[in-house]
């Protein structure tokens, strides 16, 4: 991705886990977990009782073709779709798209639960990211079916298969994905007498997170340099591996009695704590950031495809980094969003062949060049154009090659139920309280965190 400043990068990358993790997470601590349980029940009753007409069909059609019509449409962070409207604009001389950019993937869910709620004020098109599709995906009646013949084998099966509802309709088509590598300093792991080469480093970091946090432990013993920035970049990875991490498939929270949840977050705080990998810095704070400005930093990143331009945005300058083709436990895709129709718009079947268009294969292309948003539709993974991407901020690394090997590396999803945000805010508070503030040793902070469960239950 090509970022403009570090103010801009930080807040705006704060929150896309579709590119951006969820919300943006300062050294400021969360409110309780149960304040954010009463304002979701608040927000669920007005999504169930407020909105217009259930289908919408007969109010709502398309322009006819040739009549002039406008089109809104949200997103959050950067998408990369501002020179994708100006093109559709051009190649349809009748539509004129009004742009609703929002800082943080955070406020654009928020946005669209009261817009929905209220029954009117959301765009044309509005985007969901994949941690909380499924909590829209209760509100079947307020999106149109996105079900097309044209579109049928576009995506990744498992890309296409989370959008879809218990009737076979379609809430959203995919835009971009998130398979993981694992970025690193290659003047850091020279300086401590590691190999730098992206194969040889691929090799010493392993196939396990056993492996990985052995490496580090490795590194920190030659290195004045920390092993990563903090715990909450290393769990998303981690957490993304678990098939079935906090709620089953009737939507019971079991994420404080999943024992494969504790193992991962014990697992991780003594390799963060104990054997002192972790820098101790929130991700996306303004320490985070300048951290990568510092001599004595961090040395790897798990790195979705977006994560490359939230580092070379904060790491301007700094010469050595680069990516490996691996990542810790096999594979993982972290982030991805969708674009959706809700049924109140005016004009439903105009924006159908927008977000159609916006996610075809030439466009996810296209938002790969500018803003190193992944694709997800096959045709794109299998593109010489994308194979033969490079990075030069990264060593000229194969950026799109590695990338698609990372996608095809994905065997996992998890499930991730309506509560799936709030409890993976609450369980990342309680690793940074032990890892970034100290305020609280593992078994302290696990505690809290079970009785967030209860109060969520």
């Amino acid at each position: 991705m090509r970022t403009t400043d570090h103010a801009e990068t930080n807040a705006s990358a704060a929150a896309h886990p579709g590119r951006r993790p969820t919300s943006a997470r300062s050294r400021r601590r969360h409110p309780r977990v149960l304040q954010g349980v009463a304002l979701t029940s608040v927000l669920a009753l007005g999504l169930t009782a407020c909105g217009g007409s259930a289908d919408g069909d007969d109010q709502n059609g398309g322009a006819a073709e040739g009549e002039d019509v406008t089109l809104s449409v949200t997103t959050f962070n950067e998408f990369g779709y501002e020179e994708l409207f100006e093109e559709y604009e051009e190649l349809n001389d009748n539509v004129t798209i009004e742009h609703n950019k929002i800082d943080t993937a955070e406020n654009a869910r928020d946005s669209l639960r009261n817009s929905l709620g209220a029954g009117q004020g959301a765009s044309d098109i509005e985007p969901l990211e994949v941690d909380w599709l499924a909590e829209f995906k209760q509100y079947p009646d307020r999106f149109e079916d996105l079900s097309d013949p044209e579109v049928e084998g576009r995506w990744l099966d498992w890309k296409h298969e989370d959008a879809l509802l218990e009737d076979g309709s379609l809430i959203g088509y995919g835009t971009d994905s998130g398979p993981q590598a694992v970025c690193y300093r290659a003047d850091l792991f020279e300086e401590a007498g590691l190999p730098t080469d992206r194969e040889e480093v691929a090799d010493f970091l392993g196939d396990t997170w056993e492996d990985y946090f052995a490496a580090g432990e490795e590194f920190v013993a030659a290195s004045d340099s920390s092993w990563y920035s903090g715990s909450d970049n290393i769990w998303q990875g981690m957490i993304n591996q678990v098939e079935v991490p906090f709620q089953d498939e009737s939507g019971e929270i079991i994420a404080d009695t999943n024992p494969e949840v504790k193992d991962l977050y014990d697992q991780l705080l003594e390799a963060s704590v104990e054997n002192e990998l972790s820098a101790g810095l929130t991700q996306w704070s303004g320490d985070w950031a300048d951290a990568f400005q510092r001599e004595e930093t961090f040395a790897t990143m798990m790195c979705p495809g977006w994560m490359l331009g939230i580092i070379e945005g904060n790491a301007a300058e700094v010469e050595g980094w680069d990516i490996a083709n691996t990542f810790p436990g096999g594979g993982g895709n972290w982030g991805g969003s969708y674009l959706t129709v809700p049924s109140q718009g005016e004009n439903v079947e105009a924006a159908k062949e927008l977000a159609k268009w916006l996610t075809a294969p030439e466009q996810q292309l296209k938002a790969f060049e500018v803003v190193n948003a992944f694709p997800s539709t096959v045709d794109a993974l299998e593109s010489e154009e994308l194979l033969s991407a490079t990075n030069e901020f990264f060593n000229d690394a194969p950026t799109g090659e590695i990338l698609a090997e990372r996608a095809e590396a994905v065997e996992t999803q998890p499930l991730k139920g309506t509560d799936y945000l709030t409890i993976n805010v609450a369980i990342q508070d309680a690793i940074n309280r032990v890892d970034v503030d100290g305020s609280d040793d593992p078994e302290s902070s696990w505690e809290k965190f079970v009785n967030d469960m209860e109060a969520l239950r």
